[in-house]
């Protein structure tokens, strides 16, 4: 037996007795560490799991479904059930920032430029001006009632200041609500451009409070203006350099999300970089691509639709888990009154004065007020002040919180019921469930729909040589009984069978009216809602007046069109449901194809009530 080995044996505590003590204690901690992370993964696998499912109860409930999201968060937290502390203000705004970007990408590429022509003016001014007013109305009441400093009140009033894209996209998408376009144009891009606003209001005003700068003067509003100059053109540029890179490149198809939404968070944090609004520039960029024939376009969209409410899932949870519930209890009473005066007060002023250039009938002003939507934009600019060390600061954010739950509940709940009741539904445009893009370079623009023809179709029962189908429609494949119909032209049509149709995207509706029955409201339905008689917009008004025996306005010239006449009376903003009374008749909006109205329905009003007949 050599020393060493004679050493090693009689002393306990020798190298080789170390060693092994050490390599346990690291195995220990390598096990802790492994077993640590897969509890993370099952209770976040667990959350998403639970977080959609609650999706099914949200909507028999009528819930938002964005409140379930954050009232989970609020039930894993520190005084839920789950226990799980979590205070750490500086990754929670990284996610934050991180999935808003990814929602305003995702909801510029549902905006459609046409919706511009009704939407973006009000929409703009509504996203600066009315952000403005909103805040100084908020602040002002604020400050006057809980006798705070002025410029506390405003910091107050800009956090919550700006409505939320997410809970706007979501809630006027929900419920199958199809609202006139003016409206959703309207709300949609309001939320979607007035971050910029509300974030340089609440940095401004952080400043001022912490006295780097004595009040928000000129050079913080050439600030202000560099930041959405910098935005709008990186926005521009980059979603025309990214749509050319999506068609430019060849890569496997499931590649291009995925070079779309890198693409959009570079230019995000390229512009924040250059201290523009990067906020701007992502949604900008998604409208640009969202307006393009582009490679793989179907699959981006349903990529960044599921990103986006992965985006959505990740922020109101974390959002939840921040909050420490009963330290809501004690900014109840300055919240509610905040919230009230939001509500009522700030937000329907502010749709007063920024829309009453553009003719808003009062009903649209009226369901624009209230759909103010808090979310967790306010939630986020509430960690501005706590990343400032700002005295306070846990105050604002819980203020905050508190608003945007009140929002959440009382607005979000209600969207749907204050449309019907305001009357601000229109038909659906289209019931297709199943379509799909067909990328053919150099041609017209179709997509494959899928139709499964119910009991009720009108179709039933007769020969697909003879439906009236609209033109450029066309049938592809007629499957019966999970098998494709040969020479399927003189087959007659029965329930269950499934139609695939080769259209264009603007031919869906009429191709609808062929196939599928309508369902829904009595008031929905389209011989109701647009009368029973359909009007070619190039009709003149003399002829229609000698038709019907109507009595024109004083001044109206007869050679005009029925079209141009409503189009002129609605300001050059008209949309599909737009509609005025002349003597016992109502002319009702009933297509539009660019800047003109193509068909008017007319509806027959009662004389002795003026209701329709």
């Amino acid at each position: 037996m050599s020393r060493d080995t004679r050493f090693h044996s009689w002393y306990p505590g020798s190298l080789n007795g170390f060693l092994r003590t050490t390599l346990r204690r690291k195995s220990r901690e390598h096990f802790d560490a492994l077993e640590l992370t897969n509890q993370i993964i099952f209770v976040a696998g667990m959350l998403f799991l639970v977080s959609i499912l609650a999706s099914v109860v949200s909507n028999r409930i009528g819930a938002p479904l964005l409140l379930v999201f954050l009232i989970i968060g609020m039930l894993v937290g520190e005084q839920g059930p789950g226990g799980v502390l979590f205070d750490d203000y500086q990754t929670a705004h990284l996610i934050g920032t991180l999935a808003l970007a990814v929602i305003l990408f995702d909801g510029g590429l549902r905006t459609k430029v046409d919706s511009f022509r009704v939407g973006l003016r009000p929409a703009v001014t509504l996203a600066t001006l009315g952000v403005v007013i909103t805040v100084a109305a908020t602040g002002l009441i604020t400050a006057w009632v809980f006798d705070l400093p002025l410029m506390v009140g405003l910091l107050i009033g800009a956090i919550i200041g700006s409505t939320d894209a997410a809970a706007v996209f979501y809630l006027l998408h929900a419920h199958g609500l199809e609202l006139k376009q003016r409206i959703g144009a309207t709300l949609e891009i309001e939320s979607g451009s007035n971050d910029p606003m509300a974030i340089f209001l609440t940095i401004a005003l952080v400043e001022v409070v912490v006295g780097t700068h004595d009040n928000i003067g000129l050079g913080m509003a050439v600030e202000f203006l560099l930041q959405i100059g910098l935005g709008g053109i990186a926005g521009l540029a980059g979603g025309v350099a990214l749509a050319w890179l999506l068609n430019r490149v060849r890569l496997t198809p499931g590649l291009y999300p995925l070079l779309a939404v890198a693409g959009a968070l570079l230019l995000f944090g390229l512009t924040s970089v250059l201290n523009g609004s990067g906020f701007l520039a992502v949604y900008l960029a998604g409208i640009i691509l969202g307006n393009r024939r582009l490679q793989s376009a179907q699959n981006i969209r349903r990529f960044h639709d599921g990103m986006a409410w992965l985006a959505q899932i990740i922020m109101f949870l974390m959002l939840g888990l921040l909050v420490t519930p009963s330290d809501l209890l004690a900014v109840a009473p300055i919240a509610l009154v905040v919230a009230a005066v939001l509500i009522l007060l700030a937000r329907p002023l502010a749709v007063l004065i920024c829309l009453l250039p553009f003719g808003f009938p009062w009903r649209e002003q009226l369901f624009i007020s209230w759909v103010g939507l808090r979310g967790a934009v306010p939630i986020l600019l509430g960690l501005f002040p706590l990343l400032a060390g700002l005295e306070n600061a846990q105050l604002y954010f819980n203020i905050a919180f508190f608003v945007v739950l009140l929002s959440l509940v009382i607005q979000g709940w209600t969207v749907a019921p204050v449309a019907r009741w305001l009357q601000l539904e229109v038909p659906p445009r289209s019931r297709v469930v199943h379509r799909m893009e067909l990328d053919l370079p150099g041609q017209a623009e179709y997509e494959l729909v899928a139709y499964t023809l119910e009991e009720d179709s009108p179709a039933i029962y007769r020969m697909i040589g003879q439906l009236n189908l609209p033109r450029h429609c066309q049938l592809v494949m007629l499957i019966r009984d999970g098998k494709p119909v040969p020479q399927p032209q003189r087959e007659v049509l029965r329930a269950n069978d499934y139609l695939y149709m080769l259209a264009p995207p603007e031919k869906l509706p009429e191709l609808d009216r062929v196939l599928v029955a309508e369902h829904g409201p009595a008031r929905l339905e389209e011989h109701v809602f647009f009368g029973e008689f359909v009007i070619n917009g190039d009709s003149p008004l003399g002829a229609l007046a000698g038709a019907y025996e109507l009595e024109l306005p004083e001044g109206t010239d007869p050679e005009q069109t029925i079209g141009g006449y409503l189009y002129n009376i609605f300001r050059k903003r008209a949309v599909v449901g737009d509609r005025i009374n002349m003597n016992n008749f109502q002319f009702v909006v009933r297509e539009i194809q660019g800047n003109r109205i193509v068909q008017v329905g007319l509806k027959i009003r009662r004389p002795e009530t003026g209701k329709n007949a």
